[in-house]
């Protein structure tokens, strides 16, 4: 599997930043960690980044200004992993410069249809191009299909 680029996984908890780098890893990412937004805004300041995840609750500052500020920084796509599950959060986390928000505990495959939806895998896309856009076919007996 070719590499999907860098990824950057923001969260301060071990465990479930383990979870989410084994399951990025799996889906070609070449996965870094932080666990404070400091320590992300100096890696991502510095690195071609192709994706970002990250927590809300950092030790050392709110993730929301963490996404605000990484948006002066890059353009890639940011999805919020965090525990805040009200309506509002969704949306402030959004507003802040959010691609996309999914609530903990979350299940693999949600996190794996997310990061497809905000983060393509060129190869997938390939793969699954409708064939109704391909060229009509030929046959010299009957003329175009």
């Amino acid at each position: 599997m070719a590499s999907r680029g860098k990824c950057l996984v923001i969260e301060d908890d071990e465990d479930t930043s383990g979870l989410i780098g084994v399951i990025l890893t799996g889906q070609g990412f070449d996965v870094h960690f932080a666990e404070t937004g400091a320590e992300a805004l100096l890696i991502a300041s510095g690195s071609a980044l192709s994706l970002i995840t990250l927590d809300l609750g950092l030790p050392d500052m709110d993730g929301r200004d963490v996404a605000r500020r990484l948006r002066h920084i890059t353009a890639v796509p940011i999805l919020m992993i965090t525990a805040y599950a009200q309506a509002e959060d969704e949306l402030n986390g959004i507003a802040s410069g959010a691609s996309a928000y999914l609530i903990k505990p979350f299940h693999p495959v949600q996190l794996r249809a997310i990061v497809q939806n905000i983060c393509p895998d060129p190869e997938i896309t390939r793969l699954s191009t409708p064939t109704s856009k391909l060229a009509p076919t030929e046959r010299p007996d009957r003329g175009t299909l």
